[in-house]
């Protein structure tokens, strides 16, 4: 241990020394600006820091930092050998589950259900219809001073596939429904009823696929769903059809997606990309009919609160004894 991580822990412990005796939470949003969280619990704050802000094994639950590179929100779990929590502030958790195997048996990981839900959905409509509608070359001709005016495509009469029927693709849903589309289908994993229709079990894709002018991948990275959009899958899309992209890179097989886009046969409306970032010179950045977002389908002001209620809730929980929400994993 260096000297700086000693002195950060001896400091620590000494302000709370009566306190030991309290499980001990790390949190990425500095405590004091987090109303209502229990007293029974000690906190925390560590953001992905070069520093720990306490010894890791006194840690029972790890918030895990948003927005850092899986290295760094990976990096203290070695060492927490009293963890008993790992809460994610992303609905995604493919960034940590790698690291589950080398943690004690009965650790829980929960997601961030429902954090993201309005801003993926706002973000996965705006590129639906800044792409339809040709926006890019909009604010292109905009640069240039040129008036790029002609018949565009618009959402209404379209039909969409929903492609991942959790609660950020439900949020999609509601969002679509003033927009007049033809028809909304929707697949998940197994088949259900909703109020506003069936849910298909996605081996029923090569069905409805071919149906669509819009998909919307909304499904988590799995080892099942890696590559799902792939050859077979592109090529089942009609023509002329726009994919749309909100959920992990590794769903779409970057390669098949480029022979899609350069022969001008589909069109593409990304947030999230394989590999990610994107590094200069990727032949996806200059092809053809690509709308690119910088996976932002989550940070933007809606987070933050939501966030804060999230942790609220589940260290209320934690403190009490009861069930933790959204539990998506549990280790050993």
């Amino acid at each position: 241990m260096s000297a700086d991580h000693s002195d950060t822990f001896r400091h620590h412990d000494s302000t709370h020394g009566s306190s030991e005796a309290r499980d001990l939470v790390w949190l990425p949003i500095p405590p004091e600006e987090m109303d209502g969280l229990p007293d029974t619990l000690e906190y925390a704050h560590w953001d992905g820091g070069e520093d720990f802000p306490t010894d890791p094994a006194r840690c029972a639950f790890y918030c895990v930092p948003y927005m850092k590179p899986p290295q760094v929100c990976t990096r203290p779990l070695p060492d927490m050998t009293n963890l008993r929590v790992v809460q994610t502030l992303t609905a995604g958790i493919d960034h940590i589950r790698p690291a589950l195997a080398g943690l004690a048996p009965g650790v829980r990981l929960c997601n961030a259900r429902g954090v993201h839900d309005a801003s993926t959905a706002e973000l996965a409509l705006t590129l639906i219809l800044a792409s339809l509608r040709g926006i890019p070359d909009f604010v292109r001709g905009q640069d240039a001073e040129e008036w790029r005016s002609g018949f565009r495509p618009a959402l209404a009469d379209k039909s969409v596939l929903i492609v991942g029927y959790g609660a950020i693709g439900s949020a999609i849903e509601d969002r679509l429904v003033p927009f007049e589309c033809e028809r909304v289908a929707r697949v998940a994993r197994s088949p259900r009823t909703t109020e506003r229709g069936p849910v298909h079990p996605i081996d029923e894709l090569p069905r409805l696929l071919p149906e669509a002018d819009v998909v919307v991948l909304v499904t988590p990275l799995t080892e099942a769903t890696r590559g799902l959009a792939g050859a077979e899958f592109l090529s089942r899309m009609k023509d002329g059809a726009l994919l749309v992209n909100v959920s992990r890179g590794g769903v779409v097989d970057t390669k098949a997606l480029l022979m899609e886009l350069e022969s001008g046969r589909l069109r593409a409306a990304l947030d999230v990309t394989d590999p990610e970032p994107l590094p200069a010179g990727h032949p996806l950045w200059h092809a053809p009919g690509v709308l690119i977002s910088p996976h932002v389908g989550g940070p933007t002001s809606a987070f933050l609160p939501r966030a804060k209620r999230l942790l609220r809730d589940q260290l209320h929980r934690y403190a009490r004894g009861e069930s933790l929400a959204h539990l998506v994993a549990t280790t050993g």
